[in-house]
């Protein structure tokens, strides 16, 4: 029987022979999750032999990684501003950027609450998916009314499966955009919505490509048809003084500015991911 030691040295070798990218932290989720344990506890442990089904479990997972198969997807699961969430290929994988995007937003909203002399307030997360983003933001400010929306089911459905695993309140409403939203108004509006335009869906990693929806991906030709509809049509959904927070692709931002010029809409600033990239984008309504 072979010792976590060696599997995970195995596993590594195997992994970035196939040219996966992190080719050791991969092993360790996997054979973490395999064993049903934390990753540092490997390091604990590391002459600990694992059985046969320990062994073909981790196999099997693997053959899946080098298939190009995302870690996530092959464990389910993923964790997200302290929360577990759940995945499946029905909904986009939560990113770490886009944690970025939930902690500067809810410092915004603490500054502006405390400002306003206010302790709560009504907060919607358009094209929720797994919903990573609207629970990251009622986990971090609880007096919230948070409400996730999406226009596939079985993604609402996952939104729905998290909220209740992670012991979080809030609700779920199904459908297009802001049409489950009729003659209702928000303070805080998140939306991470398709933003990959049809040219650059080919140049997309095979995993993404391969493995994650499409119709949570694609936006139109020049890939801002989203940002485009909500330009128009989510003015009449805020309240005064509303903040809106947009994750955005990272070649979008002259475009993104350009479409939310214009009154109603002020205070458009870029903001940059980890990478230095433009990724979020914050704006007010007068």
């Amino acid at each position: 029987m072979r010792t976590i030691a060696e599997v995970l040295t195995l596993a590594t070798q195997f992994l970035a022979d196939h040219h996966i990218e992190r080719s050791r932290r991969c092993a360790e989720d996997l054979l973490s999750f395999v064993l049903k344990m934390k990753r540092l506890d490997l390091y604990m442990q590391f002459d600990r032999p694992l059985v046969e089904m320990e062994m073909a479990e981790m196999r099997s997972f693997l053959k899946r990684s080098v298939a190009g198969e995302p870690t996530a997807y092959i464990l389910g699961e993923i964790d997200f501003m302290g929360c577990c969430i759940q995945v499946t290929p029905d909904v986009l994988i939560p990113r770490q950027e886009t944690e970025i995007l939930v902690d500067m937003a809810l410092k915004k909203i603490k500054e502006t609450l405390e400002r306003t002399g206010r302790s709560d307030g009504v907060c919607w997360d358009l094209c929720t998916g797994s919903g990573c983003i609207g629970l990251g933001v009622k986990l971090g400010y609880p007096k919230l009314t948070v409400v996730l929306s999406d226009i596939c089911p079985k993604a609402l459905r996952m939104a729905e499966l998290n909220s209740i695993n992670n012991h979080l309140q809030v609700e779920c409403r199904l459908g297009d955009l802001l049409q489950p939203f009729l003659n209702e108004k928000a303070d805080f509006v998140f939306c991470n919505p398709p933003y990959v335009s049809i040219n650059e869906f080919d140049s997309l990693e095979k995993s993404v490509r391969n493995f994650e929806p499409s119709l949570a991906l694609l936006g139109g030709c020049n890939g801002t048809d989203f940002y485009e509809r909500l330009s128009v049509e989510l003015p009449n959904h805020l309240n005064q003084g509303a903040q809106v927070f947009f994750e955005i692709g990272h070649a979008q931002a002259a475009a993104i500015q350009e479409i939310f010029s214009k009154p109603p809409w002020r205070e458009g600033r870029i903001f940059k991911d980890w990478s230095g990239h433009d990724r979020f984008f914050f704006l007010e309504i007068e």
